[in-house]
């Protein structure tokens, strides 16, 4: 496989500010995370709210370095580069954030968003005026609409301008942090659709984010199921949609909608007095999980194959049983 990004044992801390001045305790918000991608394929990175998504990215993109592990891209270790030549390896890697409302400048003009990235390339005013007319035509924005402000759009139009500009620095990989969570459920559908067109026609290589399982499923190639900070499964799409073996991938599916009851109880959290019962070492998912023992909550299981391109990090993947047929792709 051509491993065109490569994470290995990435950790990021944040540090907390103690009495003073002194470091305080830190908090991890990623631990030693490891995942490839290949070249032009969708890595799709699933995981509810504050499980550390945002975070990775940010230090995949050196946005926000990460303290340890390291990060190859096409090749080159971006960890021993010097500031420099990192900045041009950056303008191959670009991010969608998940609010077009902040991503946007209020008091800058739509064709000046765009022509930021066009001016410090060095590309000549008659140039980049090419330029933006054929990324807005490229995203569904009429090219007259240039010289307007992001309130004149709609919430749509305005993320199909933020997805533009990341596109005026002609990239190869783009994160998409969340891109379509704060569009009505139409909308999402006219920006997932772009951004699959867009991948197909530019060649471009995808890192999705979202906490929708269903979505993550329809645009990705491979999934990593996220917990805590760390993988808990890793597997290819159709296998990980048709044999999830982690308990809280499995808790996931059951929370999709359209699942049977019968389903649901079957991938049932943990009851309330074992919930988080001193749980300070072991596997993260410990304190929620049914199945968690002694030597559960004692050793942090590592992720290992268990299927062809399929890992996971439970100790207890043997004695679950694989998901249910229907939750299959249509």
């Amino acid at each position: 496989m051509d491993r065109f990004l490569i994470v290995k044992n990435l950790v990021k801390r944040y540090r907390r500010p103690g009495l003073f001045g002194r470091a305080g305790a830190g908090v991890c918000a990623v631990d030693r995370v490891s995942f490839d991608m290949a070249r032009e394929t969708v890595f799709g990175l699933v995981g509810e709210s504050g499980c550390g998504k945002t975070s990775l990215v940010r230090s995949i993109l050196f946005l926000d370095p990460p303290t340890s592990g390291e990060v190859w891209f096409d090749g080159t270790c971006l960890n021993t580069l010097p500031a420099r030549r990192r900045r041009d390896f950056r303008k191959r890697m670009q991010i969608v954030f998940q609010d077009p409302n902040s991503a946007l400048n209020p008091k800058m003009r739509i064709e000046d968003s765009l022509a930021e990235g066009l001016v410090n390339r060095g590309i000549p005013s008659p140039e980049r005026n090419r330029r933006i007319d054929k990324l807005l035509d490229m995203v569904g924005i009429r090219p007259a609409h240039r010289r307007r402000y992001p309130h004149e759009f709609s919430g749509g139009q305005k993320q199909r301008i933020v997805i533009a500009r990341a596109l005026s620095m002609e990239p190869d990989f783009l994160v998409l942090d969340e891109p379509v969570s704060n569009l009505d459920v139409s909308i999402q559908a006219q920006i997932i659709n772009l951004l699959l067109d867009l991948k197909q026609a530019l060649k471009l290589t995808y890192l999705f984010i979202s906490h929708d399982l269903n979505l993550v499923a329809y645009v990705s190639d491979r999934i990593g199921v996220m917990y805590r900070g760390r993988l808990v499964e890793v597997a290819a799409t159709e296998e990980i949609m048709q044999r999830a073996r982690h308990p809280y991938t499995l808790r996931l599916f059951a929370s999709m909608p359209g699942r049977s009851q019968v389903e649901r109880d079957g991938c049932e959290s943990a009851p309330a007095e074992k919930k988080h019962a001193g749980v300070t070492c072991g596997c993260a998912y410990a304190g929620d999980c049914a199945l968690a023992d002694e030597d559960c909550r004692r050793r942090q299981p590592q992720l290992r194959e268990i299927g062809e391109d399929h890992r996971i990090a439970c100790f207890k993947a043997q004695t679950v049983e694989p998901c249910a047929e229907d939750a299959r792709l249509p």
